[in-house]
């Protein structure tokens, strides 16, 4: 039984806000019962009503501007499941199923065919073709259908995988649309909800990679996570030793360990004050389990407001980098079941900034005594993970505080910060192909032996390098402080910023590999180069125009700044950084500027080969595993 918050617990704001929650949550009951009991053409009433309604208030010229993005993405948004979302882009999946070692079925898809290769074996049998398998799993109240529900093609990044020649797997928690199965309970019983993330790091994805790896003879596999889907790898990578032997490298998208709490003061501070006020509001099964009702009775324009609003008010998401018809396909498989616990459990982690495992006993806040002395929850050993990590964040994310999250991993990290990038962008947004894949397929690229050796390190830092630098520079326009106009590339701003008025400094170098270790940067003092994408996108388009770039380039004293105008989309970059931590190197931070990583000694380093490559064949050939 969940313990009540006693008086003094909450001020009384909190309160307030918790007899709302209860209000608004009974009446969201009685309405859900209502709608499961109504038949279908009632309910198809209330979803007419609701669409009246928008076109009663929407201008003719908004309306007619709706219908085109209706025709776009009406299929995506409608298709049933996983298997049918790929068919309409013409990819045959698979479907499977795996079972943890405590009772639970997973439904887990495999996308390993391109267009016309459907009647060939793929990792089965020594006569087989042999493709390099990447496994990407998704984040929470969420399913697989996230990753391929998008509007355009080269903008969905397990397609684009594919054409590359992966073998590309996509898993499922416990519990939702895909794995609601268990032997020994149902879902209808209280104790099938019975899990956090603890269980997802110790049975969902280890289990689910061991079946990979089985089922293709692959010696091991690269990891894709997504927010949540890159907590439970952290998690498992930390408590699995012998996992690290199986993943190659792990690419952390959007990713969360310790995030700081919600963007709404009052509903952070409920929450933060007793995590466990979430049972009360939900009951200990499913949360949300309504969000599919709301989808089916409202018309879908309203539906996506809807949930704008919700991240807005929850999280400080504005979501201007996704498209509106990128978001009428997609909003409709955004949830997906999970439990209360799990939700819990990220609070608990949120109140203690501790990155750690369910507490079943939860202390008081306002401790009388030396209790937390004794006792202590344990942590997931996340600085013990020895598989290589590419995190690649947004600036614009609130939920991804990037310092903290530095201090709790290894020193071969490598993180990559996209400036104007929120949560959702990692999959859905309109520059996700240019700005996020290069990340992703120069890691792929990179790391493809369990081994993680200093070569492969090494082979990462001159893919990105080159990637950042030599991949269509346009002409821009540089801005000085006495606002006189000079015209050139980020080559001729990189090598400005190194002039005696800036500083050698104020663009970091890449040293030379050192002896032994993936390699580190300059042990300078942590001067960044920052590049701002300021969006104003209209929604209505579903590529993104060409934006303007603010880049600020600071030197010692922080007294100079450069304006870059008139920038391409693919020319956006972020930050160079080296993490210190005790005075010893602690991470790597690379900028995703598509120019500005090549430049940072103020010299183009000739001889190199790799980058995110173009061939049409880079997972089945390209750098394959050792003995291939």
């Amino acid at each position: 039984m969940a313990p009540i918050p006693f008086l003094g617990r909450l001020n009384i704001a909190e309160y307030l806000a918790l007899v709302g929650s209860f209000l608004l949550v009974g009446l969201e009951a009685i309405i859900r019962i209502l709608t499961l009991a109504l038949p279908t053409s009632i309910i198809n009433l209330f979803y007419r009503a609701s669409r009246r309604s928008y076109n009663k208030f929407t201008s003719p010229s908004a309306r007619k501007l709706d219908h085109k993005r209706e025709d776009i993405s009406s299929s995506i948004r409608n298709a049933s499941d996983f298997v049918e979302i790929c068919a309409l882009n013409g990819y045959y999946a698979e479907e499977h199923v795996v079972k943890t070692g405590d009772g639970y079925l997973l439904g887990v898809h495999r996308l390993a065919w391109r267009r016309g290769e459907e009647e060939e074996r793929v990792n089965s049998g020594p006569k087989s073709v042999r493709k390099n398998v990447v496994y990407l799993h998704h984040g929470l109240l969420m399913n697989s259908e996230v990753w391929v529900c998008l509007t355009d093609e080269k903008r969905c990044l397990p397609f684009k995988l594919v054409e590359k020649g992966y073998d590309v797997w996509l898993g499922n928690n416990r519990g939702n649309k895909y794995s609601k199965k268990s032997i020994h309970h149902s879902p209808t019983e209280i104790p099938f909800w019975d899990f956090s993330m603890d269980e997802f790091a110790l049975h969902d994805i280890p289990d689910t990679i061991h079946y990979i790896l089985e089922t293709t003879s692959a010696p091991s596999l690269s990891y894709i996570g997504f927010s949540q889907g890159t907590a439970q790898a952290f998690a498992t990578l930390a408590v699995h030793p012998k996992l690290n032997d199986q993943v190659n490298v792990f690419i952390a998208l959007a990713p969360a360990m310790s995030p700081a709490g919600l963007s709404n003061g009052i509903v952070d501070a409920l929450v933060k004050a007793s995590p466990q006020v979430l049972f009360l509001l939900f009951g200990r099964r499913s949360i949300l389990s309504s969000a599919n009702m709301w989808q089916a009775i409202l018309f879908p324009p309203i539906f996506v407001r809807a949930i704008d609003m919700g991240l807005s008010f929850l999280f400080g998401w504005h979501a201007r980098n996704i498209s509106t018809s990128q978001k009428l396909a997609a909003y409709s498989h955004l949830y997906s079941f999970t439990s209360t616990k799990s939700v819990v459990h990220w609070f608990q982690i949120i109140r203690t900034k501790s990155f750690q495992m369910y507490d079943d006993d939860v202390q008081p806040v306002l401790s009388l005594g030396s209790t937390s002395k004794y006792t202590k929850v344990a942590k997931f050993p996340t600085r013990n993970i020895k598989t290589p990590i590419v995190l690649v964040y947004g600036g614009s994310d609130s939920l991804v505080d990037i310092d903290v999250m530095m201090k709790e991993l290894p020193a071969h990290t490598i993180a990559n910060e996209i400036p104007h990038f929120e949560h959702l962008d990692f999959l859905w947004a309109r520059e996700v192909d240019t700005l996020v894949f290069p990340h992703v397929f120069d890691a792929l690229e990179s790391f493809v032996d369990a081994e993680h050796t200093k070569e492969e390190y090494d082979h990462y830092r001159s893919a990105r390098h080159l990637s950042l630098y030599a991949t269509n520079m346009p002409a821009l326009t540089y801005q000085s402080e006495d606002d006189s106009s000079q015209h050139g590339s980020y080559v001729d701003v990189a090598a400005a910023a190194t002039t005696p008025e800036c500083g050698a400094n104020s663009l970091i170098p890449i040293r030379n590999p050192q002896p032994s270790g993936p390699p580190s940067l300059s042990d300078g003092s942590r001067k960044r180069v920052h590049v701002q994408h300021v969006v104003d996108h209209d929604d209505s388009s579903e590529s993104s125009p060409h934006s303007p770039v603010t880049l600020t380039m600071a030197n010692g004293n922080g007294n100079l700044t450069h304006k870059l105008r008139q920038a391409r989309s693919s020319s956006v970059g972020s930050q160079i950084s080296f993490q210190e931590k005790n005075g010893r190197g602690h991470g790597i931070i690379l900028g995703a500027a598509r120019a500005v990583s090549g430049v940072v000694s103020g010299e183009v380093k000739g001889g190199m080969a790799g980058g995110s490559g173009s061939g049409d064949d880079v997972g089945g050939g390209g750098r394959r595993r050792k003995g291939k």
